[in-house]
């Protein structure tokens, strides 16, 4: 299919967002040129030149399309032909339930896909500014790292604050520096293939150690205009998490429930520390919710001592960077545009979603945007009881503006169901009503809307 125009559509950052809205436009004949400041332009999370460098976790959170909302939404993108979900799922890691990749080969794949498509050009360097107006419409999909030269001119043309918060990285260890006379192996409640997680166990004397040192480690310290800039809830450094309260863990990342240790089956360990598989050769894990702004030489320090991990050696320790995201309900209509300069679009994390998942999503439905506008044709937002169009929702208006902040897709923002049913029955009926509602809405779309 060839576009109707020979102009590219401009999309400004080769991240998860940027990356799949390109695709989108390319599946509907537009031709793309595609801007990435990396390598010219380097952040304080990305290590690589690679388009959809995935910097903080590998995992992209529950695959169950039946129980989780993301898991749903994980099944509707794959409806629409995701570049991210195809590269996820040809590039998928032991996770249990769950969707992780890993990182490396999965982003050689989506940037193989893009390099060698006829409709793609990479143009390498920083876009120093708003986009020129005889770029036309744009896509803006810089996330929460953008620049600061554009971060300046998006700030200065939504004419209101842009918001901002910290994101932490979790480290990474190398497998065979795990001590497997004490770690084990074992997903909670044995889920998946019961065998995707490696497990550290603490008795109590141990885990209240643990918190205390978390307490009392020394910490990267905020530059003055850093100090009043507010952390994301669904990514905390541990020991944010830790100052809470001492159980706050274990009612959290560290939680013992559905584990048993083979060592000593009969005593249920306090705490329980795990480590997710990160690549796909199983060489190296991630310590599933320990992101931290602890100073390198605490982090050593620290957990070195949970059980299993005394001899750790580590590919990457944790860090902390700012992300910034715009007040998307107050600043962009419902085609994702800005509201005073129609011509730029916005996806991604930079729009107030969090997660992986969530920024793909909306660079997908950004990229579907601008291609119906280019075909002249109508691409109509998927209905709220789908998790697409509950994403959607919450940042265009479904949240208050005034109180906007980043949010994971959740069945809290789905309208209430309709019927009542059993507590133990709600999610399985919001992702039956979401299906259902997809469904009617896919077959309605224009000609190769499901590519």
């Amino acid at each position: 299919m060839t576009s109707k125009t020979t102009d590219p559509v401009h999309v400004i950052g080769g991240g998860l967002a940027g990356s799949e809205a390109t695709w989108q436009l390319v599946q509907q004949g537009i031709p793309v040129i595609l801007h990435e400041m990396r390598p010219d332009q380097g952040t304080d999370a990305h290590i690589t030149e690679n388009l959809a460098e995935l910097v903080c976790s590998n995992s992209f959170r529950s695959d169950d399309a039946s129980n989780s909302a993301v898991g749903l939404l994980h099944k509707e993108m794959r409806a629409l032909g995701s570049l991210i979900m195809q590269s996820a799922d040809a590039n998928k890691v032991p996770a249990g339930g769950a969707l992780a990749v890993d990182r490396h080969e999965f982003s050689a794949y989506v940037q193989n896909r893009l390099e060698n498509h006829p409709l793609v050009t990479i143009e390498r360097g920083e876009v120093q500014g708003l986009p020129p107006e005889e770029w036309g419409n744009c896509l803006i999909a810089t996330g929460p790292l953008t620049s600061a030269k554009l971060g300046e001119a998006i700030h200065a043309a939504t004419g209101s604050d842009a918001l901002s918060f910290f994101d932490a990285i979790a480290p990474i260890v190398y497998k065979d520096s795990i001590n497997f006379d004490i770690a084990w192996f074992q997903s909670r409640y044995d889920k998946g293939e019961g065998t995707d997680y490696i497990n550290c166990p603490l008795t109590e004397e141990q885990y209240r150690e643990f918190i205390q040192d978390l307490n009392d480690g020394e910490k990267t310290e905020f530059k003055e205009w850093e100090k009043d800039t507010p952390y994301f809830d669904g990514c905390l450094p541990i020991e944010v998490m830790a100052e809470r309260g001492p159980e706050t863990l274990r009612f959290g990342p560290m939680k013992p429930v559905g584990l048993t240790d083979p060592n000593n089956p009969t005593v249920k360990p306090y705490g329980i520390v795990q480590l997710r598989q990160d690549n796909k050769l199983g060489t190296i894990y991630n310590i599933v919710g320990f992101q931290t702004k602890l100073k390198y030489a605490e982090q050593v320090r620290i957990f070195k001592k949970i059980p299993g991990l005394e001899n750790a050696e580590f590919v990457r320790l944790g860090g902390l960077h700012r992300n910034t995201f715009i007040n998307s309900p107050e600043v962009l209509d419902d085609q994702l545009r800005l509201k005073p300069l129609p011509r730029l679009r916005f996806a991604g994390q930079i729009t107030g979603v969090e997660g992986y998942v969530e920024s793909t999503a909306i660079g997908l439905l950004a990229g579907r945007f601008m291609a119906a506008e280019r075909r002249k044709q109508t691409f109509t937002i998927p209905p709220v009881t789908t998790s697409l169009g509950a994403l959607m929702s919450h940042i265009i208006g479904g949240a208050e503006a005034k109180t906007f902040q980043p949010m994971n897709v959740n069945f809290g923002l789905f309208p209430p169901l309709e019927i009542r049913v059993k507590k133990k029955e709600r999610k399985q009926a919001y992702t039956a009503r979401g299906s259902e509602a997809f469904v009617d809405w896919q077959q309605n779309l224009p000609d190769n809307g499901g590519i």
